[in-house]
């Protein structure tokens, strides 16, 4: 059997390696610092080396067959760990890990579809997977973050409102006071969130967690967009750079780079939006009440 492959493989894993003195350096500072950082960073950076490799092997074995079915599997592979991924950041939503994973499913399935449609890319490994594995990614960041602020968001309301029914501190609260967590309402000496208040006159939970939805969404998304703002101008991103260390005109992948950004912004705002709707069931009740069980835990 050949094994000149493998001989190859690791003749060009040297320049990995002696790349690792950067990190023994960041190990040296923890430790220094007494940060406890340190068997963190070799693990991550070990693990970095593994999976690397092992994908190295897979995308590989992938681009040699050419089969829209290998492109599937890669996608739907991506798609699961970046829903265990972000269920886990929102660890306190219930079935987390399920509505982050179709959130992320559908944004992404969207942008993919409208991709090949126009034609923007082939549909072959080479172009699809690793444009998939980019939108997958920011999607998973940022639905993340929303499923996790919008609970946090509500619980912070509700401890508020506890706080103040046991400490009795004011009979009457302006906006500005409380305008990072929302609007409370004394209904006969007793403390309502607005989200309660609204749910009690008959809004939908949609209706009665407008404003928690928005400030959510505008904190996840703000990153993304933050990013298209400056792209180029404090670093030039990896699908750019990847094109251009890869022999390719700079022009040309300035107009990937372009499209790239394009379906991101898209599939992250499309999987983040979709998130929000998703946690409701969890959220309330059957009667449109909060689920104290939710947002009684840390």
């Amino acid at each position: 059997m050949d094994f000149s492959w493998m001989v190859d493989f690791l003749k060009g894993m040297v320049k990995p390696l002696a790349a690792t003195v950067v990190v023994l350096l960041a190990v040296v500072l923890s430790y220094v610092q007494k940060l406890g950082l340190g068997g963190e960073m070799v693990y991550s950076i070990a693990r970095a080396f593994v999976q690397l490799s092992i994908i190295g092997f897979v995308l590989q074995f992938i681009f040699t067959r050419d089969s829209a079915i290998w492109i599937v599997l890669a996608y739907m592979f991506m798609v699961s760990v970046a829903g265990y991924t972000a269920g886990q950041r929102a660890k306190h939503v219930p079935r987390g890990k399920y509505v982050a994973g179709a959130s992320i499913l559908v944004g992404t399935s969207i942008t993919m579809f409208l991709l090949i449609v126009l034609n923007v890319f082939p549909f072959t490994p080479r172009y699809i997977i690793p444009v998939a594995g980019m939108m997958v990614g920011n999607a998973m960041t940022v639905t993340g973050v929303t499923m996790k602020r919008l609970r946090d968001d509500i619980r912070t309301q509700m401890n508020l409102v506890g706080f103040l029914s046991h400490k009795c501190v004011v009979e009457t609260l302006e906006w500005s006071d409380f305008n990072s967590v929302g609007k409370l309402i004394r209904i006969y000496g007793f403390w309502f969130t607005q989200v309660e208040t609204a749910l009690a006159l008959g809004a939908t939970p949609r209706q009665a967690t407008l404003q928690q939805v928005k400030r959510a969404l505008v904190i996840s998304l703000s990153p993304v967009l933050d990013n298209a703002k400056t792209v180029g101008l404090i670093s030039l991103p990896g699908a750019m750079t990847g094109l251009i260390m890869g022999g390719a005109s700079p022009l040309e992948a300035i107009q990937l780079q372009i499209v790239v950004m394009n379906f991101l912004i898209g599939a992250s705002t499309i999987s983040s939006i979709l998130s929000t709707y998703l946690c409701w069931p969890a959220f309330f009740t059957k009667a449109y009440q909060l689920e104290t069980k939710v947002f009684s835990t840390e």
